[in-house]
């Protein structure tokens, strides 16, 4: 089986991504594997909020390839390989690729993959995807490469989309980074409690109920040193507001902006800008993709907290590719607590 953009759908830059804008349809693969090929049934899949932008012929980002009408979406994903004409791969291993076809089984070149070590996340193959990651990885070496964390400097974070895949990671690495208050902005009580009560967060605020900037002001009565910005538009400028002389903007994301037509990064408004300037508040675009040289090392030091059970990991996981679309439409409108995750095949 494979998911497909829907041609009969128009995409825009403009507008809200629903579970329709995609099919499904059986096909065939190829009965032969080449030399330098895999085989791979595929275990997991990963929507996220980027491929928004993959809706678009124009997608913003010189990094990204817009998905093609009628093509096989693709994104990150874990498989086993089922058979293998690749000298570094075998019958067995574990691989993923940032670039996996949305489909039950494919075959892959071999270089295109890199083998997973299961027992580094204790068996939980799925972190791979998310806290073991490139969202791990984002939140981690955009807190070190952007956020200027020292231990022992007495700085407040705030983490806006705190209870997604990567600001909930975000909170929890800004802390263990040295920050001494952490503050989280998500869009429901439940998620509010679960930042609180399991992930270590000092606070957070529904930013659906009362007045956020009040809020924030109580819980950041020091102001704001460190922001991790999941989501642009009206909450940031709350927080840019609150935010201290030669303090630190983490870029990461910007979903309340992914469904308008506006440049990546958008700007800001013209009185945010000010306070930014006066401020001297650095906010500079981050791409995790530009510290792959850190990779590695990043890497283990994820996998040593969740082996250490200092780095909580949450997922919201959805069964079979027939409900990727749906899963998009809902992580997409914040459905997700954790990371959204789609299982393929047991």
């Amino acid at each position: 089986f494979i998911y497909l953009l829907n041609s009969n759908i128009t995409l825009g830059k403009n507008g809200v991504p629903v579970a329709e804008n995609f099919r499904l349809e059986q096909s065939t693969i190829a009965d032969t594997v080449q030399v330098g090929q895999v085989r791979v049934k595929t275990l997991y899949l990963s929507v996220d909020p980027y491929m928004r932008c993959r809706m678009n012929e124009d997608t913003g980002s010189d990094y990204l390839r817009p998905w093609q009408l009628s093509e096989v979406a693709d994104g990150g994903g874990i498989g086993v390989v089922e058979e293998s004409q690749h000298h570094n791969l075998a019958k067995g291993d574990f691989v993923t690729s940032f670039t996996w076809p949305w489909q039950t089984a494919a075959i892959l070149d071999g270089d295109s993959l890199q083998k997973l070590e299961p027992q580094l996340v204790n068996g939980r193959l799925s972190y791979f995807l998310g806290a073991a990651g490139i969202t791990g990885l984002t939140a981690l070496l955009g807190i070190r490469e952007k956020g200027h964390v020292a231990m022992g400097a007495n700085q407040t974070m705030v983490v806006s989309g705190a209870a997604g895949a990567c600001g909930s990671l975000a909170g929890q690495i800004g802390r263990l980074e040295g920050c001494s208050r952490v503050v989280g902005i998500a869009g429901t009580d439940e998620k509010c409690s679960i930042l609180v009560q399991e992930m270590g967060f000092d606070a957070a605020i529904n930013y659906k109920k009362g007045d956020v900037a009040k809020q924030l002001r109580e819980l950041c009565p020091g102001g704001v040193d460190v922001y991790f910005d999941n989501v642009g538009g009206d909450i940031s400028d709350t927080v840019i507001s609150q935010m201290n002389q030669n303090s630190h903007i983490i870029l990461c994301g910007q979903i309340s902006q992914y469904n308008k037509d506006v440049p990546y990064p958008p700007p800001l408004p013209p009185d945010t800008e000010k306070i930014q300037k006066e401020r001297n508040i650095t906010r500079e675009r981050f791409l995790v993709l530009n510290y792959m040289d850190k990779q590695e090392a990043s890497v283990l030091q994820l996998c040593q907290w969740i082996q250490e059970g200092k780095l909580k990991v949450r997922e919201t996981v959805v069964e079979g590719l027939a409900n990727i679309g749906a899963a998009f439409q809902s992580m997409m409108n914040g459905g997700n607590i954790g990371k959204q995750i789609v299982s393929i095949s047991k």
